[in-house]
């Protein structure tokens, strides 16, 4: 591949955009593009084409690399060079490279740019991440070791591999030498039918993923069919954490060591662990469970605080260089060296991390972050609108899911389905509102300003946490 990007004349530090579901096409390009000086740009191939063109032209992309499934719907974005991964467009990209011959040489750079990994944030258009060689690798050495990854384990990958790099394990795993298998789609009872066929034992998932497997899981039991993976199996959740029964049911109905990181793609992403350690032992599975629902401890390198306003800080070898283009945004997220996580939370008596609310306007649902800013500024596209706030409520699959409070313009109409359709004829349908509850007013401020945490909190009443997200 670094081969072909040569002839191709793409000079170190160009970027090069892939749009595709998990495939051994994009594990090859972590290291086909990234290991040979230019920089991967990971896509997610849920947005709809004009947020795939946004993230392109916003990176400067000479490449775009497409999967076949994508090529229809984003027949109209375009780069520099387009290339189809259909086995024969491709072709040169994933020849075997001839005998004798190798990329050009390129003076390894530790600060160099590995990806830039676009991610929702607090205004309507993403934010590139620029991660360096070094943010990755540390990342990888850290979670491999939290999670003992050895050349012994077969990894399944369920982890999108655009979020994050795969939140850096691919990186990991290929180092110490493992077999992976490649899930191109999340389905629970295929997920267990690999873990069967392949002796996997170690895969991670945002708690949607989970759900699918119980629920898969349940249906095997009621066919009288085995429970694969039963002691041998760990899966490492992040995205929003699950309710602590859930924990509790992926080891007494699974088997399975469930491990819970905390963290952002700003952080290559891992800030906290929290794995069973051996004091716990002794605990009976809801106790343990409990635990183990708390985002956990700085993994190793990793330096934590709160600020005066209760926002957890963290510094460490694996925080971002900046914003690809926007030296402004990466002032106000990196303050004295301590990068700004934007959520709500403290650190108890034990030391362990516990995320209590979200200061930025992200909600997560099913592990993937929507800014609520841009599925508002959608909305107000529609006529019947007047004013609406977007906010994260809870759900037991996704964690959070999105609903809108719409004040309707005075003598319009418009109802729940229209709203929900309109929004999903414009953005990836993981952004859009599963519900619209209509008002006659929204709370704001006497300066206007919209009060969500109040808008959020009936939703939430009863609960720790006024988020899912950990």
């Amino acid at each position: 591949m670094a081969l072909a990007l040569d002839e191709m004349g793409l000079e170190h530090g160009e970027r090069v955009a892939i749009v595709s579901p998990n495939a051994a096409r994009f594990l090859i390009s972590f290291y086909g593009v990234s290991a040979h000086g230019r920089v991967l740009v990971p896509i997610n191939f849920r947005l709809v084409a004009e947020e795939v063109q946004y993230i392109v032209d916003h990176s400067g992309a000479s490449v775009l690399l497409v999967d076949p499934e994508l090529d229809a719907s984003l027949a109209h974005v375009t780069a520099k060079g387009r290339i189809l991964l259909d086995g024969r467009a491709d072709a040169e990209l994933f020849a075997e490279a001839p005998a004798g011959r190798t990329p050009r040489p390129w003076p390894v750079d530790e600060g160099s740019t590995v990806s830039v990994n676009y991610t929702s944030g607090t205004t309507a258009r993403p934010k590139g991440v620029q991660l360096t060689h070094r943010n990755c690798w540390l990342n990888a050495a850290v979670f491999g070791w939290h999670t003992t990854v050895t050349d012994r384990d077969v990894f399944l990958h369920t982890l999108p591999m655009f979020h994050c790099n795969g939140w850096g394990m691919p990186y990991a795993v290929t180092a110490m030498g493992c077999k992976q298998i490649v899930l191109r789609k999340v389905d629970g009872e295929e997920i267990l039918r690999r873990i069967e066929s392949h002796g996997v034992t170690l895969l991670c998932g945002a708690p949607a993923v989970v759900a699918a497997i119980l629920d898969a899981a349940t249906e095997r039991q009621r066919r009288g069919q085995a429970i694969p993976g039963r002691e041998t199996v760990r899966i490492v959740v992040a995205g929003a954490p699950p309710p602590s029964k859930i924990i509790e049911r992926v080891g007494t109905d699974l088997g399975w060591e469930f491990i819970q990181i905390y963290g952002l793609t700003e952080t290559a992403p891992l800030l906290t662990i929290n794995r069973s350690p051996s004091e716990w032992d002794a605990l009976d599975g809801v106790e343990r469970s409990r635990r183990l629902s708390r985002a956990g401890v700085p993994a190793l390198g990793v330096r934590m605080r709160t600020n005066d306003d209760g926002e957890i800080l963290a510094r460490s070898n694996h925080v971002f260089e900046g914003y690809w283009d926007q030296p402004s945004e990466t002032a106000e997220a990196i303050v004295d060296g301590w990068f700004r996580t934007g959520d709500g939370g403290y650190v108890d008596e034990q030391g362990y991390v516990v995320i209590s609310d979200r200061k930025k306007d992200v909600i997560i649902t099913g592990g993937e972050n929507v800014s609520s800013i841009e599925v508002e500024d959608c909305l107000y596209q529609h006529p019947a609108v007047a004013e609406v706030a977007v906010i994260g409520v809870p759900d037991p699959k996704w964690g959070e899911t999105i609903k809108a409070l719409v004040v309707l313009r005075e003598g319009a109409v418009a109802s729940e389905d229209d709203l929900i359709e309109f929004s999903r004829a414009r953005m990836a349908h993981y952004k859009c509102p599963t519900s619209v509850e209509f008002r006659d007013g929204l709370i704001r401020t006497a300066t206007g300003k919209l009060q969500k945490f109040k808008l959020r909190a009936p939703f939430w009443e009863g609960r720790d946490r006024r988020v899912s997200g950990g």
